[in-house]
């Protein structure tokens, strides 16, 4: 990095200080630091919408994912498109709710201060995994531009990591929420920055020198695609680069959408920071659909990034590096400060998520333990710092994790299916006065057991689960060697290939060659430019009752030793499709899939299934027991009071005033007369609380699904560019 780039960056910091500082003297209450005293027009709920759900993950994602599985590996970030036309609706719920936040909603609705803050506790871990993987990320893309593994003998990630916690602690923790809105709206332009930088400078080296005579963007589409197998140019991969199916993309989605509405941040900049409902929807749906166009920016660039550094051997021992390594050789050599603001952009899209993260988390400790177990009657000037002290106390732990990690998507795993616990609760809390506090409870408990607790737990308790028998099944190995000529990719990679093993070989510690060398995976086919190259891709081998798969088991007391037994060979045109399956004794790893013995009781052979319908099959389990649960036992347990479901239902159908006067006066005519909205109901007279669509719901979802399908479009058309 040169002097220029260090002066950019430098100037992004003193820019997200002086705003911090600035918001700071017009915060004075709870609401005003939470909420920014849900004051905020369409543009900045757009920003803010925008940048919280734009995390500096995604596009290190997306690089890594397109990296290795060419296009397709947009919908590592891109699923959440289609649940964003839901977001015209939920926005509604959020301002309606007039709580600071999500923490209050299952205080009021279940009568149960404990639920408020055993909701505090699951947003603090959530949150805490979830700006890790962002850290990580943003550690990942400073390697590459520094140029060096350490500083002072530490780590890249271990000096650039604290450096981002306190730049975000300091405007964050100092303005609150009105400081956050103001950054995420310099930040959301420096995101759009980001997304669409590398492009044409990107695509100007593949058709030539950057600013030589006969460069031009569309030389650099037609450089790509004849730089690229067609493969990789499919939306939903191919043969050899298919790993994000149809299958898999709809699962993903459906447990998205559930798991969403309780992002504890949803409750800001989801719309109950907005001053109307209309503006609410309106910076929702829009922030989120700027995020899907930014997220084609990030999949083009990894395309470029692929025909341009395949030979990268530092991209090869670590693909998510390839972002920071793309913007190292193709803006470095230019001196104009690029690679500073690159980074800058990235450091943006990680901030304008956390400091969102941070505040709403500070807000639930205040509100949901501070306020409700410790001081009630503290001042609002207090309770102002001891949300200041939280947001700085979970930035610090969202550090030590990251810490404890190398690897972005492990991460990001790791922290999406937690709202399971909460989802069921929110989602039946909403729409039926049946579900009750015991039942939320106990569908808590039993979530936690089931998918957190025992996959952990019972391998260690019971460490003869690993090689039992029973447990030992894995899906049948199919292997597709593929001829087709080698493209300039193909070559490349294999000489990046080469080039990374070679420096791993050369490491002094084992135990570290090993490791590398697992990471590195098997050596890519290789064959002179244009000549005939087999590709072999296989799917299948993966273990059925254990997250980490399974391995011959080495020990020597066991009988029969597993190797792998052709099934069947059968050729097809290019194509040669060979099926293999393992016998003999296995051991599992990772996790035991406790949720898969529901499809080994019910008789399920899944020794067919491929990886899209294994992921797919995880669905069912997630989303629909703990619904199936909390119906059970909504039906066996006591309702809640009828006058405290009143009052709740009362005020979720009343819409809000844009004069906070005149919506107080709204709610006590609603409070005063809980049947008010009665002729509006979907079911009148039963538990379902359901209201009938509104033409601007009806038009509203409508519009955004038609926006979700052009943006398909714009895809599948930016990729076709220049394509023979």
């Amino acid at each position: 990095m040169s002097f220029l780039d260090y002066l950019m960056l430098g100037l992004y910091f003193f820019s997200m200080f002086v705003l911090g500082i600035l918001a700071m003297k017009r915060t004075k209450t709870q609401s005003d630091y939470f909420l920014g005293g849900r004051s905020f027009g369409k543009l900045l709920q757009t920003f803010a919408a925008f940048g919280a759900g734009t995390g500096a993950h995604e596009p290190v994602l997306v690089g890594r994912a397109v990296w290795s599985s060419g296009l397709s590996g947009v919908w590592s970030a891109m699923q959440w498109l289609f649940v964003t036309p839901m977001y015209w609706i939920t926005a509604v719920w959020y301002r309606r709710m007039r709580h600071l936040t999500l923490g209050d909603w299952f205080v009021e609705r279940y009568e149960s201060r404990a639920l408020g803050a055993a909701f505090t506790v699951y947003a603090l871990v959530f949150y805490m995994a979830f700006l890790s993987t962002m850290l990580t990320a943003i550690a990942k893309f400073a390697v590459p531009l520094l140029g060096v593994e350490t500083i002072g003998g530490w780590p890249v990630s271990h000096v650039i990591v604290p450096i981002l916690a306190i730049t975000v602690i300091g405007y964050g923790v100092l303005g609150g929420l009105t400081a956050a809105y103001w950054t995420d709206l310099v930040q959301g332009l420096l995101i759009i920055v980001l997304s669409i930088l590398l492009i044409p400078f990107g695509l100007w080296a593949l058709s030539g020198a950057i600013g030589q005579q006969g460069a031009s963007l569309m030389g650099g589409f037609e450089t790509l695609h004849a730089q690229l197998p067609e493969d990789f140019f499919s939306l939903f991969g191919g043969p050899v680069s298919g790993e994000f199916p149809l299958l898999y993309i709809i699962s993903f989605s459906l447990l998205s959408l559930v798991g969403v509405v309780v992002h504890p941040h949803f409750i800001a900049t989801g719309g109950g920071s907005a001053k109307t409902e209309y503006e609410a929807r309106f910076g929702l749906v829009v922030g989120n659909y700027l995020k899907r166009l930014c997220t084609i920016g990030w999949a083009l660039t990894g395309l470029i990034a692929l025909a341009l550094l395949a030979n990268n051997a530092e991209i090869a021992m670590d693909p998510d590096r390839a972002w920071g390594v793309a913007a190292r050789e193709i803006l470095g050599p230019l001196n104009m400060g690029l690679v500073g603001l690159m980074f800058a952009c990235l450091l943006a899209a990680m901030m304008s998520s956390a400091d969102a993260y941070m505040l709403v988390t500070s807000a639930l400790v205040v509100r949901n333990v501070y306020a409700a177990y410790i001081d009630p009657q503290a001042s609002e000037a207090r309770y102002v710092w001891v949300g200041r002290l939280t947001g700085a106390v979970l930035v610090i732990g969202a550090t030590v994790v990251s810490l404890q990690y190398t690897n972005v998507l492990d991460q990001f795993r790791m922290a999406i299916e937690i709202p399971i616990l909460f989802a069921a609760p929110f989602w039946m809390g909403l729409f039926w006065r049946r579900v009750n506090t015991t039942a939320v409870w106990l569908t808590i408990a039993f979530s936690l057991l089931v998918f957190f607790v025992l996959p952990v737990g019972l391998p260690v308790g019971l460490p003869a689960l690993r090689t039992h028998q029973q447990f030992q099944q894995s899906t049948v190995i199919e292997t597709v060697i593929t001829t087709r000529p080698a493209t300039p990719a193909d070559v490349a990679k294999h000489e990046a290939w080469t080039a990374a093993r070679r420096n791993i070989m050369n490491l002094s510690d084992a135990k570290i060659r090993e490791t590398k060398l697992k990471e590195l995976g098997k050596e890519p086919p290789v064959a002179p430019l244009g000549d005939p190259m087999q590709v072999e891709t296989s799917s299948g081998g993966r273990a059925i009752f254990w997250q980490g798969g399974i391995e011959p088991n080495n020990d020597p007391q066991v009988g029969t030793p597993a190797k792998k037994v052709l099934l069947s060979e059968v050729k097809d045109g290019d194509r040669l499709i060979r099926r293999e399956r393992w016998e003999g004794e296995m051991k599992g790893n990772g996790q035991f899939n406790i949720d898969f013995l529901i499809y080994s009781f019910l008789g399920l052979d899944l020794s067919e299934a491929n990886k899209a319908m294994l992921e797919t099959l995880r669905l069912p389990t997630r989303l629909v027991l703990p619904f199936m649960v909390l119906i059970a036992l909504s039906y066996v347990t006591p309702r809640n009071t009828t006058a405290a479901l009143d009052r709740y239902y009362a005020k979720m159908k009343t819409p809000v005033a844009k004069d906070p006067v005149t919506d107080e006066h709204e709610l006590k005519l609603s409070y005063a007369n809980p049947t008010r909205f009665e002729h509006l109901r979907m079911f009148p007279g039963t538990d379902w609380e359901m209201l009938r669509p509104t033409l601007l719901d009806i038009v509203g979802v409508l519009v955004s699904a038609l926006i979700a399908a052009l943006i398909v479009l714009l895809l599948v058309w930016v990729s076709q560019i220049g394509a023979p």
